[in-house]
């Protein structure tokens, strides 16, 4: 009785709890990377106070574009260097997340294909 309690928790419950801590998971990276407010922004001025109007002649005007200008561009590349970062991270903590899904699965298999290896003979090769 044991044994069949403690299956339909691993592949009910257990198993959803996986599922929905993977998610979890995936949804803090996201918060914490904030792609989507980071790829909203791209072209915002980066760290820049001063990014209003400016009265004066035709040389402080045009100062004050290039130096908007700069600070976009500065702010473009650092937004997509972190944008590329998050997905990039995004794809390597998919990845492993649905592996340790598939292999929850797995483990509690583990004691019969041990089990069978023994009856079969079958060493490790470092063993041998």
């Amino acid at each position: 009785m044991f044994i069949v309690g403690m299956l339909s928790w691993w592949y009910g419950r257990g198993w959803l709890d996986q599922v929905l801590f993977f998610r979890e998971k995936m949804a803090k990276t996201l918060d914490y990377f904030s792609i989507d407010l980071l790829l909203k922004t791209l072209f915002a001025p980066y760290r820049q106070i001063g990014a209003g109007r400016v009265q004066g002649s035709l040389g402080v005007k045009w100062r004050a574009f290039v130096d908007r200008l700069i600070s976009r561009l500065i702010g473009s590349i650092v937004r997509m260097i972190l944008v590329l970062i998050g997905v990039v991270w995004l794809i390597i903590q998919a990845i492993v997340g649905a592996l340790l899904v598939v292999l929850w699965a797995l483990v509690p298999l583990t004691p019969i294909i041990g089990l069978l290896l023994y009856i079969s003979g079958w060493v490790p090769a470092v063993w041998n």
